[in-house]
């Protein structure tokens, strides 16, 4: 009879918050003491180890200690599993039962679970374990739902609540649920936003981290002794790498706005990452590492997928900039060759550089043409600017009073406005919650839309007549950097960069300039320079 064999015992331990374990009675301690209180009265049974999973949920068997356990039993080290209770063991019905009437026989495993009364050796399972089963699962489902509910809250209050701050942020001593700087990662952080402004790309922007011995955000946190681990990244892997690079320029958590939820998980999925549209995210919850402007810029420059500059090899400041006035491919930058114009770099439509004559003409610009047009075309619009201090002057006065009396109503219709919102959004949760039907969701919609509508109408009239009046130009912060550019005599990447929308060349050096400021002086100044034909 098996009865006096002695068998090897793995007594399994595990606690999830997560699951609703009681902190007392579902205690680490308390599974522990029952288990060797159990042995202590069993002669047959000898502990070979004890597997602890604390912090891991039921409802899957993706657990470490577990895995090792089920390795033990596999090299023949563990002939018995004891567990306080079925819910230790797992939730998950279906993947329970297997282990339970499959797994176990298979392998001779006797299994114990104490407070259930169950022991394989003696009995077989009786009918309720199959309903055993289905309760915990039931009941870890139910948790779950709570707990994402509350977390969607705090999320909607703009609370943090992951367990790591994105880098260059770290939790607040006083309040885990706030962010604050991080002095060190911040500076790296305004230096990548720099880099790129200036024209680096992505790859070299990680390259320079690297060779300037700046450690990646993961070997960062794990330095400053955090249990943190990036799943998309490899093992060997302990460098910037453009991904990184990517993902922080467009992480509003840098402008101080909290953006939570971007991924989801179902109760024994994998996390899945969500539509933009889903993220949650609440603006000016903690303090900014980028200013607005900057962010600006770099998301307009993000939005050209310019190809990743190498400035070693003299990539030009006009990268991602200019465009073909008849196909509007790109234009592709050469440098000539010694003895055919070398060190000489010209500009050339990109659907002739990769297609031939046949589908657009060469439309060729030399740099310094390129470069010489611009640099005068901005030296007249400051001079015109200047020309025009004294129409402006003139005008101060009625649009300081158009703006006090817009900026009244516009403040009141704002707030209108988003409390429509609110309410828009709250009646779509009580239907969701099933506290109103269908036909009173959408009839109650119907009449938030209307409202909605008319009020944004409102506020379009109001931006409007401000457009119309005359604003302080000498306020416009495009001017103000104008207006300090008085003495440049040569173009970099930066101007370009703040002053240029973009650059459309046509055949005999032909060229149109959209400046970022065009409809601001456009607005004001029916004479201006803007969208100007330029010919070299």
């Amino acid at each position: 009879m098996r009865k006096h064999i002695l068998f090897n015992v793995a007594e399994y331990i595990r606690l999830s918050k997560e699951d609703g374990d009681k902190a007392e009675s579902d205690s680490i301690g308390n599974q522990r003491k029952l288990i060797t209180d159990y042995l202590k009265e069993k002669d047959d049974l000898v502990l070979y180890d004890t597997y602890i999973d604390d912090g891991f949920t039921g409802t899957n068997f993706d657990r470490p200690s577990f895995k090792r356990m089920i390795a033990d039993i596999e090299a023949g080290k563990v002939n018995c599993v004891i567990v306080k209770d079925l819910s230790r063991f797992g939730r998950d019905y279906i993947d329970t039962g297997k282990y339970l009437e499959r797994y176990f026989p298979d392998h001779e495993v006797r299994f114990i679970s104490i407070t259930d009364n169950i022991d394989s050796m003696k009995q077989a399972y009786d009918m309720l374990l199959p309903i055993k089963n289905i309760f915990n699962e039931q009941y870890a489902r139910d948790i779950s739902k709570k707990v994402h509910a509350s977390m969607k809250a705090k999320q909607r209050a703009g609370e943090f609540i992951g367990a790591f701050s994105s880098y260059g942020y770290k939790k607040s001593p006083a309040d885990k649920n706030k962010l604050i700087i991080d002095e060190y990662a911040a500076g790296v952080i305004r230096k990548i936003f720099r880099l790129y402004i200036e024209g680096y790309g992505k790859i070299r922007i990680a390259a320079i981290l690297n060779e300037d011995g700046i450690v990646c955000p993961s070997e960062y946190k794990k330095i400053n002794g955090d249990n943190y681990r990036n799943s998309n990244r490899l093992d060997s892997t302990s460098y910037w790498t453009y991904s990184t690079i990517n993902r922080i320029l467009q992480n509003e958590m840098y402008i101080g706005n909290m953006v939570q939820n971007k991924k989801s998980q179902r109760m024994r999925g994998k996390p899945k990452a969500q539509d933009k549209e889903d993220w949650i995210v609440v603006k000016d919850t903690h303090e900014a590492i980028i200013d607005d402007e900057t962010w600006s810029k770099v998301q307009d420059l993000l939005k050209r997928r310019t190809r990743n500059p190498d400035l070693n090899s003299n990539t030009s400041i006009f990268a991602g900039f200019l465009k073909c006035g008849d196909c509007g491919r790109s234009l592709a930058k050469k440098t000539g060759t010694p003895g055919h114009g070398g060190g000489i770099v010209n500009y050339y439509c990109g659907t002739y550089v990769r297609s031939g004559r046949q589908y657009c003409t060469p439309h060729p610009i030399p740099h310094l043409v390129l470069e010489k047009i611009i640099l005068e075309d901005l030296k007249a619009i400051m001079q015109n600017i200047d020309n025009m201090r004294e129409v402006i002057e003139q005008n101060q006065e009625t649009a300081v009073t158009v703006k006090r009396i817009n900026e009244n109503e516009k403040t009141l219709l704002t707030a209108e406005l988003e409390k429509v919102r609110k309410l828009k959004k709250a009646v779509y949760e009580d239907y969701r919650s099933e506290l109103i039907s269908k036909d009173e969701f959408v009839a109650y919609r119907q009449d938030y839309l209307k409202k909605e509508a008319l009020l944004e109408k409102q506020l379009e009239s109001i931006d409007k007549q401000q457009d119309e009046a005359a604003p302080d130009i000498f306020d416009s912060p495009w001017i103000k950097r104008l207006l300090k550019l008085r003495a440049i005599d040569k173009l970099d990447r930066v101007i370009v960069v703040e002053m240029i929308h973009e650059i459309t060349v046509y055949e005999n050096h032909k060229i149109k300039i959209t400046y970022n400021f065009s409809s601001e002086l456009e607005s004001l100044f029916k004479t201006i320079y803007t969208n100007k034909e330029n010919i070299g």
